[in-house]
């Protein structure tokens, strides 16, 4: 993995954690962090070594607390379509890996930074984490996918008041609307339920979770999910992993998947 200024990486037991590292700035997202974080996931995707994805925030008081204001206030519409574009296109590749990723929510996630939480599979928050995306408080609206992820996350009108009031919300309101995943109490027990998750899912067949992944994103877009499902089935079928999933089935004992 490449070293970098504003994030940090590590891999353990195949498992990527790629950590925001601008603690002073409640780990705001400015081009440089955004370009890493791209540089990271794409490293990530074709590293054989790396079967599952981990993102979160460095201290204690946010995962991602939003964008460089001091960036924001220079855009112009020519480049604030380029700064939109370049985030979306990093938070797409998030969820569309085909490895699957987890935010662990330490905090703050406002803004940009909720739309990063959003952008990942699975969210876990420890109880005193905030979501919201506040962007009309300063003439804006969300840039990343927001507009589009909330809405699909939680429905047209909790995601139209949210973004419309810019208000905040707790962990636990967050979790009742479906925003989130799992809510834990501390920064202990957020690692401990990441890992849980994660590394149950990486016992399963890595081809068939990257098939879901994909499914599940064609049942979010305009494709014809059931197509794509009806593809993944197909190919699936032609895999070691099935033969291997369905032989360990009938034979009683625990599949060795190979990811092939």
């Amino acid at each position: 993995m490449d070293s970098f200024e504003n994030i940090l990486t590590t891999i353990s037991d195949k498992t990527l954690t790629i950590t925001i590292n601008r603690p002073s700035s409640l780990n705001a997202l400015n081009a440089q962090t955004i370009s890493e974080l791209g540089d990271a996931i794409e490293s990530a995707k074709n590293d054989n070594n790396v079967t599952g994805i981990i993102i979160t925030g460095a201290g204690d008081k946010a995962f991602v607390a939003g964008a460089d204001i001091s960036e924001i206030a220079e855009l112009t519409e020519l480049n604030g379509r380029h700064f939109a574009e370049k985030g979306q296109q990093v938070f797409e590749n998030i969820s569309t890996c085909e490895k699957p990723v987890i935010a662990a929510v330490n905090g703050f996630a406002l803004g940009g930074g909720c739309e990063l939480a959003m952008a990942c599979h699975i969210r876990v928050a420890v109880s005193s984490a905030k979501f919201g995306q506040p962007e009309v408080n300063l003439g804006l609206i969300p840039g990343y996918g927001g507009t589009q992820r909330l809405t699909r996350l939680v429905g047209q009108g909790r995601a139209l008041e949210l973004m419309m009031t810019g208000d905040l919300i707790h962990a636990e309101e967050a979790y009742r609307i479906g925003l989130v995943n799992h809510i834990v109490s501390d920064a202990e027990e957020l690692t401990n339920k990441v890992d849980s998750i994660m590394n149950k899912i990486l016992k399963k067949a890595p081809l068939a979770i990257g098939m879901v992944i994909s499914c599940v994103n064609a049942a979010m877009s305009a494709k014809n999910g059931y197509q794509v499902e009806a593809n993944g089935f197909a190919h699936c079928c032609q895999t070691h992993d099935k033969e291997e999933g369905t032989s360990a089935f009938l034979e009683k004992r625990k599949p060795n998947f190979k990811g092939n």
